[in-house]
């Protein structure tokens, strides 16, 4: 099904992020639909729902309860239905011990989250807008990791 939006998911348990991610989209010059998610179970019970439309960049926060992001990341990439999803791993976390894991398990590419709102609205319209058969087909570690 071809749409004239971005479809966009955000799973963050924290509020303000939540809040915060979906701002910057509603400032930004370009067409999406954000749909959040407060946990990795809600998030996961969306995208295996059969009349769920698919996103086509997931945003996934590491730490979150019930299913943390990385559970969720394997999750996906074992499911044939939602392997062309582009996943954005989207934490406070700057852990090389992180990037590793979610790099090794299949994520498109690592997104310190940005404590200042026009960094935020700066990285996630160059996120929304790569071309993501091009980005995955090169990728390695050096393009993994978005630094602002």
């Amino acid at each position: 099904m071809t749409t004239d939006y971005i479809n966009i998911c955000l799973a963050d348990d924290d509020e303000d992020d939540r809040l915060f991610f979906t701002d910057a989209f509603d400032e930004l010059k370009i067409n999406t639909k954000v749909t959040t998610f407060n946990d990795g179970v809600e998030l996961m019970d969306y995208l295996n729902d059969e009349d769920s439309v698919l996103p086509n960049v997931l945003f996934l926060d590491l730490n979150m309860p019930k299913k943390n992001g990385v559970e969720c990341l394997l999750e996906i990439k074992k499911n044939e239905k939602l392997n062309d999803i582009a996943i954005a791993i989207y934490s406070t976390s700057s852990s090389e011990e992180h990037i590793e894991e979610t790099f090794i398990n299949g994520a498109n590419i690592y997104i310190k989250k940005p404590n200042d709102f026009e960094n935020l609205k700066k990285i996630l319209s160059e996120v929304v807008t790569i071309n993501w058969q091009y980005h995955t087909s090169g990728l390695n570690k050096e393009n993994f990791l978005m630094r602002m």
